[in-house]
């Protein structure tokens, strides 16, 4: 996608499903959508594509000179774990040591069963200088950028706070992809403060997906109800040269 986009041009983005920047690009469809809309400047501006679009951010009209914040929220899916093995490693690699004590205490089985998810991505994108300001958007859980890569100014460090049900996450992981004009990514993993802010340094002409997930026990109502949930939280942009 095109993080920089000069004045009076259209705005176009695309929903990915994979791994390190790569994977396949998915249409839009009301079913798997449960919240799409822009903010730009002091206006939310609801987002309306089609059943089938692809790309699916398609914006014809011109924004205002500025910042635009888009944020999608997906409705849940569900995934089975066949095997415990899969679950430890996923535990593990984002940081849950407890899960697999809570895991047995619940008396949960150890194979087939169910986690729920859902995704909560927000992107940066820079129209004309770019100027502006992200804010909470009141997504299930978001990352808040407190600086501005595309800002005149910008320091390279990145500071970014992690919110849950709009309370901030103190001490959670959140993980790094970072793709240079090479092509190459490299993924470090990073901490957020008390107060749920990380503070993360960043090279400009690099492209940026910051990750981070929660994963708590499922509120189950009937037998073969999911038993976890998780919420990812996502936040991608550029650094300009």
């Amino acid at each position: 996608m095109r993080y920089q986009v000069p004045n009076g041009e259209k705005l176009q983005a695309l929903f990915k499903n994979g791994q390190e920047f790569e994977g396949i690009s998915l249409s839009f469809f009301d079913r798997t959508s449960a919240r799409f809309e822009m903010q730009a400047g002091e206006e939310t501006i609801p987002v309306t594509p089609r059943a089938g679009d692809n790309p699916a951010l398609d914006v014809a009209a011109p924004l205002a000179d500025g910042l635009v914040v888009v944020a999608h929220e997906t409705t849940p899916s569900r995934l089975t774990y066949n095997e415990w093995e899969k679950f430890l490693a996923f535990a593990a690699h984002k940081d849950f040591p407890n899960a697999a004590a809570d895991h047995a205490k619940a008396g949960w089985p150890l194979e087939k069963f169910r986690e729920t998810y859902t995704r909560h991505a927000k992107a940066l994108i820079a129209v004309g200088s770019g100027e502006g300001a992200d804010r909470e958007m009141g997504l299930a859980t978001e990352f808040v950028a407190m600086t501005n890569p595309y800002a005149a100014g910008f320091d390279n460090q990145m500071r970014v706070q992690v919110l849950l049900e709009g309370e901030p996450r103190a001490d959670a992981q959140v993980e790094v992809f970072e793709r240079a004009p090479s092509r190459e990514v490299t993924i470090t993993l990073h901490r957020t403060d008390a107060d749920g802010i990380a503070t993360i340094p960043v090279s400009p002409g690099h492209e940026y997906l910051f990750d981070a997930v929660v994963l708590r026990p499922f509120d189950a109502q009937d037998p073969g109800d999911p038993v976890w949930e998780t919420l990812w939280a996502a936040l991608t942009f550029a650094v300009p040269f």
